[in-house]
């Protein structure tokens, strides 16, 4: 049987490799010799490349590029179009175009008025163009006499010469080649794009044909893939926009195939090589659970629990993601869940991400489990040492069927006498490692995380590829919709005298900022200062309380408490309300700054108020600098499906740390884009899980370079080295 343990990656650390595109195992080595294998001289230290010398390490080294395989897959980050550079006399005025020569004089110059023009005339092909810019004159230190030059801009012909006014100006390399696409990478100070240009094309050149090929020969042809050495000269240099695109596509799909691998390689270890005790949900033990729920259960919560009782009933782990917009019910499957394992004699645990939310978690079990004899404990991290002594004393006597608690429950001291279940709310929040120490607090439990974070879907293959999906979308009878408006400083008078109405009709509000303490950085309102201004201004009549994260666990309860209980009126607040905190009568949200919050982040607020049978009221006052925020503001204004909301909120901000993704500890993607390669996604998907299916340990010869790619690249971060 294959094992997967101990993998490494190209320079022979475990797990941890710089790219995902070359599977050749490194040493490092000097400069090359005739008796060095292509490994090694893979391995060459840069600055032994063309170009590069000991004056540019430090810098390449800032970039992380230590090897010739670094720079080899060091991909640009964008191109720039010189499909239309012309001679001199083939210019057309008002058109963009680029012209390329080397500087013949440069010209400073003051004006009578105070400012200055500069002036730089380049010899092109064919005739001169005339470089101008006016008030800049550090541009003057970009120039020197000699120095080859391109410059894109719309030409203008002046008297005897063409002119070109503020073009865009880069530096040559006097070697460089003319191409149609020129690569432009990320650099750092003191690199310019023509050094960076001649060090990568002169790697490709002289070391492009050592690479070893990943891909069957037959798998490439079957999925229209590029070979390595034809498509790695084409995505640093490539002739035409066909093989750009042909070039990325090899190493996007690689990327994607090589991760959904690792997931669907995940997945394969879950279901078949773990072992769990079967939790089946029969009609008795159904029955004795949905009565002590005192309402109907909605069709899309009936489906969820249809699904969780049929993964609990295998004698593998579950591992599924329950994720569904905000007042969707996600606690009450939960719920559901935790009470078929304790129906079996086994012990459940729920972990939170605040101690607000973990408290709100046990109050709700509270109340549903108050007519039964199942046995609850809180676990945070503020208890007593004596108390939390005896909570962990029963909890691994086994006194104890159901823990509810923060990131404590992790912690080295907590043995469980039979877990059988863990449940982890709002799983964005928790990182692979606190995911990886629950599952080993019992001898593999079944697993369910919850999000009210709508996920895209790509975000979703990619970031949760490794569970099963269930997805609720209905809302519970009863519930309001939440009427929003984003507002400007105009409308806060108005909105003011609204809310103190329905505060006078028994209703409660929040009022959110994006701040604890005053900074002179940001505009955005204080808490301090709100709740000051409030209580000495628009809400002096009413009973106002203050919560922040920076609150003792106890101080933080007693403000809750009162606002359930309606002492408090209006609670003034920063986003540690933004999830699960439940109070049914509290129908009014007052956002500060809005600007300053995510679109997703907004839309869990205004959640908050769609708890009850009375209608919500937010309003977001914001002064949007972008045309992004005012979009993401337009769209809260417009919609309230959060599953909508963020596929926008994904397109407006793209795929980078969108709820914390680095907290997963996947590796970065170097060159696929979620937003923008979905298409690729899911083919990548579709194929790696056919991939495994058809060889589960991946353990056939001609699929030994992807496979040790796979455990180089997510070895660690997906736990796939402790089979075996």
């Amino acid at each position: 049987m294959a094992t997967f343990r101990g993998a490494k990656d190209d320079y022979g650390n475990k797990n941890q490799p710089p790219s995902s595109f070359n599977t050749i195992p490194a040493t490092i080595s000097g400069m090359n010799a005739p008796d060095q294998s292509p490994a090694q001289m893979l391995a060459t230290p840069v600055q032994f490349i063309k170009g590069a010398g000991p004056r540019r390490v430090e810098l390449l080294k800032r970039l992380g590029l230590r090897t010739v395989r670094d720079v080899l897959f060091y991909f640009p980050r964008d191109y720039q179009d010189l499909s239309d550079e012309r001679d001199v006399p083939d210019l057309e005025e008002g058109r963009l175009q680029s012209v390329r020569g080397a500087v013949e004089e440069i010209d400073l110059r003051s004006t009578s008025s105070g400012g200055c023009i500069l002036g730089v005339l380049v010899r092109c092909r064919g005739g001169h163009v005339r470089a101008i810019w006016f008030n800049q004159p550090t541009m003057r230190e970009r120039f020197s006499y000699g120095q080859r030059v391109l410059l894109s801009g719309k030409p203008k012909y002046e008297g005897l010469i063409w002119q070109m006014t503020h073009p865009r100006v880069e530096t040559l390399d006097a070697e460089e080649p003319a191409g149609k696409l020129q690569p432009v990478y990320p650099l750092t100070e003191g690199l310019q794009q023509w050094e960076m240009r001649r060090i990568v094309r002169s790697a490709v050149e002289t070391y492009n044909d050592l690479l070893n090929e990943v891909f069957p020969q037959p798998y490439l042809e079957e999925h229209d893939l590029w070979p390595l050495r034809r498509a790695l000269p084409a995505i640093h240099f490539p002739d035409d926009q066909e093989g750009l695109r042909r070039s990325r596509r090899r190493f996007v799909y690689q990327e994607l195939f090589i991760l959904q691998l690792a997931l669907a390689l995940k997945r394969t270890q879950q279901h078949e090589r773990r072992k769990a005790t079967p939790l089946e949900a029969t009609a008795k033990i159904d029955a004795r659970i949905t009565r002590l729920f005192p309402f109907e259960l909605t069709a899309g919560q009936r489906e969820s629990i249809a699904e969780i009782a049929a993964d609990m009933a295998r004698p593998m782990p579950m591992n599924r993601l329950l994720q569904g917009d905000v007042g969707s019910g996600k606690t009450v499957v939960a719920v559901y869940a935790m009470l078929l394992a304790v129906a079996h004699g086994y012990q459940a645990a729920m972990m939170a991400p605040t101690e607000v939310l973990a408290r709100q978690h046990a109050q709700t079990l509270d109340k549903l489990l108050a007519a039964s004899e199942v046995r609850r404990v809180q676990l945070t991290g503020g208890l007593p040492a004596k108390q939390r002594g005896e909570i962990l004393r029963r909890i691994a006597a086994g006194e104890v069927d159901v823990v509810v608690g923060t990131q404590a429950i992790i912690q080295d001291d907590v043995a469980f006498d039979k877990l059988g279940l863990v449940v982890i709310d709002e799983q964005h929040k928790f990182g692979v490692r606190q995911r990886a120490v629950l599952k080993r607090a019992g001898l593999d439990p079944h697993y369910l995380v919850m999000t009210a974070t709508p996920i895209p879907r790509t975000v979703t293959m990619t970031l949760f590829g490794d569970l099963d999906v269930s997805t609720l979308r209905d809302s519970p009878p009863g519930r309001q919709r939440v009427n929003t408006y984003c507002v400007g400083e105009e409308k806060r008078a108005g909105w003011w005298d609204f809310l103190r109405k329905k505060l006078d009709e028994g209703r409660q509000a929040y009022i959110v900022t994006p701040l604890v303490d005053e900074s002179v950085q940001t505009e955005a309102a204080s808490l301090e200062e709100t709740y000051e201004s409030l209580a000495n201004g628009e809400l002096a009549a009413y009973r106002l309380g203050l919560i922040h994260g920076r609150m003792g666990a106890a101080e933080k309860d007693a403000v809750m408490d009162d606002f359930r209980g309606g002492e408090i009126q209006a609670l003034i607040c920063t986003s540690v309300i933004e999830v699960g905190v439940d109070v049914p009568n509290a129908t009014l949200m007052t956002i500060e700054s809005g600007h300053r919050f995510g679109l997703a982040q907004l839309h869990q607020l205004r959640g908050r108020i769609s708890r009850g049978s009375f209608p919500g009221f937010c309003c977001v006052f914001a002064e949007p600098q972008s045309p992004e925020a005012a979009q993401r503001l337009k769209a809260l204004e417009s919609s309230t499906d959060g599953f909508e909301l963020g596929e926008i909120d994904f397109r407006l901000r793209g795929p980078g740390d969108l709820f914390g993704t680095r907290q997963h500890g996947l590796p970065p993607l170097l060159i696929a884009d979620l937003l923008h390669d979905a298409e690729t996604l899911e083919e990548a998907r579709r194929d790696a899980q056919a991939f495994v299916a058809a060889d589960p340990e991946m353990g056939k010869p001609e699929h030994a370079k992807l496979r040790r790619m796979v455990l180089a690249r997510y070895g660690t971060a997906l736990e796939l080295g402790d089979v075996g």
